[in-house]
């Protein structure tokens, strides 16, 4: 990393809901987070959920969220890389978003490191024991079949179709399932289980909407970024720590 340079996470915005208009002062919020962390950004991490509903069309633009789109061209035009991971909500990134914004996508968990400290990044969906059920709906998402057939409903109707099931989702389980205590967040097992094989000093979710901060095994720390429905938190490594922040403008 360059001196005075950090590394900022942000996850779970779910931007969309529970529809365009009423997230359009999240979407404002979270552009202004990154006017601010772009001085002094060597790379920013969207960890996934970023849009509570996504769908590309080859010749077809999604609605709204312009002003996020533009952030993030401006900012990726300016030489400072953007990371994209692709979450339980927002799966369906295809090409649009890449080539007009110019991000990175990701579509499965990242190893890296930065300043010699080694990371385990991913939006978290899906990972760990006990996640069958999940995996399933997984797989029918990544389907190219399923994905080819839904391309051929109308766009008002797939649109309205795909938003009205991922409100319906979150409102099943809540904007925030609390804490369920390490021997039964999936996550937090995860991220003991790969240290047996493997040593990583931060493992870094979204996914969970909690802002976790908390000790897993000798010097590694496992991390959930939180969310930008009520908290507004973001993760920032100076290089040589990692904290967790609440973005107030």
């Amino acid at each position: 990393m360059k001196n005075e340079k950090k590394i900022y996470f942000v996850s779970d915005a779910h931007l969309g809901l529970p529809s365009y208009k009423a997230s359009r002062n999240r979407e404002k919020k979270l552009v202004k987070w990154l006017d601010m962390v772009k001085h002094d950004a060597e790379e920013i991490y969207m960890m996934g959920d970023i849009f509570d509903f996504w769908w590309e069309y080859k010749r077809v633009v999604p609605r709204g969220f312009t002003r996020l789109l533009g952030k993030m061209a401006e900012i990726t035009d300016s030489g400072i890389p953007i990371h994209f991971f692709v979450g339980n909500h927002d799966v369906w990134v295809f090409d649009y978003l890449p080539e007009e914004t110019g991000i990175i996508v990701h579509k499965k968990p990242v190893e890296t490191e930065f300043n010699g400290k080694s990371f385990f990044l991913a939006h978290g969906d899906g990972l760990g024991k006990g996640q069958f059920t999940y995996s399933i709906i997984k797989f029918a998402f990544h389907n190219k079949i399923l994905q080819w057939l839904f391309a051929r409903l109308h766009p008002n109707f797939a649109m309205w179709l795909g938003n009205k099931w991922s409100v319906s989702s979150r409102d099943m389980k809540g904007i925030t399932i609390p804490f369920l205590g390490k021997e039964k967040e999936h996550l937090y097992q995860f991220a003991k289980e790969t240290l047996k094989t493997k040593h990583f000093d931060y493992f870094v979710f979204g996914h969970r909407h909690l802002m976790i901060d908390m000790e897993i095994g000798k010097n590694t720390r496992y991390i959930n970024l939180g969310e930008w429905i009520q908290n507004f938190s973001y993760g920032i490594f100076n290089g040589d720590k990692f904290e967790l922040r609440r973005f107030n403008d």
